[in-house]
């Protein structure tokens, strides 16, 4: 896992303050918006838990708790859209809403990971990420 991955998942488990954690990664000397809203991407593909339409409470929970106003253009995508529309037209958004993608994505992240763990991994899982400290 590298050190991003590592990063979204500590944010994720609480074990790095959002704000902070979110500050760490969009502040960074090393951040591409590409290679990390890829990242989120896949992490939030794979945490909800119904593969078939990619649609859970945990998700539309998620969209209303991002901590950013509702009326920003990548919230106003994420409501409207199913997530793989979604997630393409955020990828095609200009440089002014990275940042907010980044932010409604780990806060995404953050919420359906979260559920999983308490609720498919709550009595152990073999997912490495899930004890990294």
């Amino acid at each position: 896992m590298g050190k991003l991955e590592k990063q979204i998942n500590l944010i994720a488990q609480n074990k790095i303050d959002f704000d902070e954690g979110q500050n760490l990664i969009i502040k960074s000397l090393e951040f591409d918006f590409n290679v990390t809203f890829e990242i989120l991407k896949n992490f939030i593909l794979n945490s909800i838990p119904n593969k078939s339409n990619y649609f859970s409470d945990s998700y539309q929970k998620a969209i209303i708790s991002i901590p950013l106003k509702q009326t920003f253009t990548p919230i106003i995508i994420l409501n409207k859209f199913s997530v793989k529309d979604a997630f393409k037209r955020l990828s095609e958004l200009s440089e002014s809403e990275y940042e907010k993608i980044i932010i409604s994505l780990l806060w995404i992240f953050k919420i359906t990971d979260t559920e999983r763990r308490q609720t498919e991994c709550k009595n152990g899982c073999e997912h490495y990420w899930h004890n990294i400290k």
